[in-house]
């Protein structure tokens, strides 16, 4: 059984205002294993960003510039999804927002519910637990989830997070190779998790070049450590 956990972030809350989707995250299971492989995409929306929804997933206008529109990653997209059962918490809205842009390229396209199986976890999590929160901050707390990364809301990492929500309220298998896993390779796992959330929820980092002034003045640094001492090796390495 393939599963497609999914989650996308958007530039507002509505459809009915022409809000886009900007981001989709989706990762895979196979028979109720993770398998490692994922889906995610940031999409340029052809408008403005809503300020509330900024505050939310802290994605801008300008990071969105350069990245494709929706009907340049239509296709890859559906064919990562085809066959595939659908987890998504809160469904409605993130399939409504699909739909939403699926209709905008082909009024006769087929809605996403009928051609994938949807398993809605906000549902599935208010019939396990009825008068509680159910959202999934909560649940991440309820079953003991690492959500130290999610200061942001972020499509693959909330698909992530997400996954391993939906195995433990089910009550299945978390571990990320198709294998089976011991106590402490678990352990390894989740920290493998942590980390990977770490890089997917923070922003790339600057990179700093020297400058040629500073290139000049490190080799004659080097050259003056040669001298002093006959051996260098940084600039037996360089060489």
């Amino acid at each position: 059984m393939r599963q497609i956990v999914l989650d996308t972030e958007t530039t507002g809350l509505e459809t009915s205002q022409d809000h886009r989707i900007i981001e989709i995250g989706c990762v895979e299971m196979v028979n109720r294993k993770l398998t490692g492989r994922h889906y995610h995409q940031y999409i340029n929306p052809e408008r403005k960003v809503d300020e509330g929804a900024m505050e939310v997933h802290g994605i801008n206008d300008q990071f969105l510039e350069d990245k494709p529109v929706f009907s340049a990653i239509c296709s890859d997209f559906l064919s990562f999804l085809a066959g595939a059962e659908l987890v998504i918490h809160n469904a409605p809205f993130d399939v409504g927002f699909i739909n939403h842009e699926l209709r905008k390229l082909n009024d006769n396209q087929p809605a996403l519910e009928s051609e994938c199986r949807v398993i809605d976890t906000l549902a599935v999590a208010r019939q396990k637990h009825p008068g509680q929160k159910n959202n999934l901050d909560a649940l991440c707390k309820r079953y003991g989830v690492d959500n130290s990364q999610r200061d942001l809301h972020g499509a693959l990492l909330d698909a992530e997070i997400l996954a391993d929500v939906y195995l433990l309220m089910t009550g299945g298998q978390v571990n990320l190779s198709i294998n089976q896993q011991s106590e402490s390779d678990s352990g390894e796992i989740s920290q493998a998790r942590k980390i990977r959330r770490l890089s997917a929820a923070r922003k790339p980092l600057r990179v700093i070049r020297a400058s040629d002034s500073e290139i000049v003045n490190h080799e004659k640094k080097l050259t003056d450590i040669k001298s002093a001492s006959g051996f260098c090796i940084w600039q037996e390495v360089s060489e």
